[in-house]
């Protein structure tokens, strides 16, 4: 996965950041916090989640399913393997 290689750095600062949320909703469940701030932290954490799929996933088509020396059959496969995946992550 070359695409993730190069962008290792910006993946794993998303990461943090996501980590960071995940953290920040773990401190509001074990407080004594409104429901609604708890609720955004939710949304908040879940688009984190979602614009690093977003990411990972562009740069997966790109380099995969746009590579010129790929044949008809090996692309394909590839957005065989990509379509469930995104079904898996949309359930």
């Amino acid at each position: 996965m070359a695409h993730v290689a190069k962008q290792r750095d910006k993946l794993l600062l998303r990461i943090r950041k996501i980590r960071g949320q995940a953290d920040g909703l773990e401190k509001l469940l074990n407080s004594d916090t409104d429901c609604m701030k708890v609720l955004q932290q939710i949304a908040a954490l879940r688009g984190a989640v979602n614009g690093l799929m977003g990411e990972v996933l562009e740069g997966h088509i790109r380099d995969h399913l746009g590579a010129d020396d790929l044949s008809p059959e090996d692309r394909a496969e590839e957005v065989d393997d990509v379509v469930k995946l995104l079904r898996s992550y949309m359930k």
